[in-house]
């Protein structure tokens, strides 16, 4: 039980990524720190369901190696990723097609050879075809429809362009990145000089994944930090669910420092106010929760709009070949925007003997979602999913910050001497965004404590925004 009276520095309000990687932060430089949690585990959207031996992820977000954030962040020294097989696999006219870059590239040359190779590779088999009437069946797999002629990625002349483009994101400074001009997403492809069918086969759909946005409205900025992650790094997941994440930074903060189960219902630049233990006095206040509970806590803080996203986990005792792969649809011919055998990624997310089949509709889902997105993953996958076992469909209508043009990409972490906020919504909706956002939000308040360990790119003080 906590006591209402004094009991640290910095009370951080919520046990998210930002707000445990902040904690992180101020304790490894001296500062007393409570998190106090509603929920009864740390995580926020990073939850991981456990059924009957699987391991299944709320959201799913995808994770890049080369984010800085799982680098740099104290407490995450002991964080596997499980990277998905290089590039992606494009789903085109009943073939797959693999494209994006390998692993281990080095440098700029190194990322357009791996892309023109990919290119290259042997295509697999084409998916089995079957009557239109077995259109109208779940889980049987149906008749592609006609789409573009070709591999999606065009023809040599086509996979250079884009080789070279992904190259030069790669090694491209983020200030250079940055300073590009800002359209959405999909306004600012059409502009770039590549072709239509390398754009609508493998750039939109690519994007529509890393960025749960299947319209593209999102900030060309954003877009553009998406494409150089893919390209300098490889897709992965965190090994044993994504909650193993933030319950490693949560194990690594002194002991007592996280307490779950606490309702804060009021805070101020020296309190906090709880359901269950009434107010708790410090000398610093970080909200690190998600935007619409943070909008309730600070009047005046600005509630973005979000991208909704359903997950479909299936399992099977017989996967399809696809191996490690993340599988797009470039023909979009379906509510899946992207799946995976994620067992193949993760061996710890299934039990012996059966697969764990993870699935993305990003918007609206359909009415009955599972039965189309079975009719669909039997399209995309080439084989009969009859026989799969839906293990959980879980929509998330927030899961996702939107970014769309103009977005700040740095949005002020500091309100008030005193009062401060951090989460996904303040930088990048990704789980680096998170990571950068706690960080910002511990130098700011570690410069106004005066605390060992402060740096100097802390914001200036400035009063509540009336929409911040």
């Amino acid at each position: 039980m906590l006591e209402p009276v004094n009991q640290a520095d910095v009370v951080v309000v919520g046990a998210g990524v930002a707000g445990l990687a902040a904690a992180q932060r101020l304790t490894g430089a001296g500062v007393s720190t409570v998190v106090l949690e509603a929920a009864p585990v740390v995580g926020g959207r990073m939850a991981t369901e456990k059924v009957d031996g699987f391991r299944l992820d709320r959201i799913g977000q995808l994770l890049s190696t080369a984010y800085p954030g799982l680098r740099l962040t104290p407490g995450l020294e002991g964080l596997v990723l499980r990277p998905f097989a290089p590039g992606v696999l494009l789903h085109s006219d009943g073939r797959h097609h693999r494209a994006g870059t390998q692993s281990g590239t080095g440098g700029a040359r190194g990322a357009l050879h791996a892309v023109r190779a990919l290119a290259s590779a042997p295509r697999s088999v084409p998916a089995p075809r079957r009557p239109s009437s077995a259109a109208r069946t779940a889980g049987r797999p149906a008749a592609v429809p006609r789409s573009r002629a070709g591999a999606p990625l065009g023809g040599p002349v086509d996979q250079a362009r884009l080789g070279a483009a992904l190259t030069r994101l790669a090694g491209m400074p983020v200030e250079r990145l940055l300073a590009r001009p800002e359209l959405p997403a999909a306004e600012a492809l059409a502009a770039r000089g590549l072709p239509a069918r390398t754009i609508d086969g493998f750039l939109r759909p690519l994007l529509a994944a890393l960025l749960c946005d299947p319209e593209l409205t999102t900030s060309s900025r954003c877009a553009d930090l998406a494409l150089r992650a893919f390209a300098a790094g490889r897709l992965c997941l965190p090994e044993g669910g994504a909650d193993a994440l933030p319950e490693l930074l949560a194990r690594s903060l002194p002991p007592g420092t996280v307490h779950t189960g606490v309702r804060v219902t009021a805070v101020s630049t020296t309190s906090v106010t709880t359901a269950e233990h009434g107010e708790i006095r410090c000398r610093a206040v970080l909200v690190a929760t998600d935007a619409r509970v943070a909008a309730e806590l600070l009047p005046g803080l600005r509630v973005p709009d979000f991208h909704p996203v359903t997950v479909l986990h299936h399992a099977t005792a017989e996967p399809p070949p696809t191996g490690a792969s993340l599988v797009l649809d470039a023909d979009r011919g379906g509510p899946v925007a992207h799946t995976a055998v994620v067992s193949r990624v993760d061996p710890s997310r299934a039990p012996a003997g059966r697969a764990l089949v993870t699935s993305t509709v990003l918007g609206t889902p359909p009415p009955d979602v599972d039965t189309a997105v079975l009719m669909h993953l039997a399209r995309l996958y080439g084989t009969s999913t009859a026989g799969w076992e839906t293990l959980a469909v879980r929509h998330t209508p927030e899961a996702v910050p939107a970014m769309g043009a103009p977005h700040d990409l740095s949005r002020p972490v500091r309100l008030l001497a005193g009062l401060y906020v951090c989460g996904d919504h303040r930088d990048t909706s990704t789980v680096q965004g998170a990571l950068h956002s706690g960080r910002r939000a511990s130098t700011a308040i570690l410069t106004d404590l005066g605390a060992a360990g402060s740096m100097h790119s802390a914001e200036p003080p400035r009063t509540m925004p009336s929409a911040a």
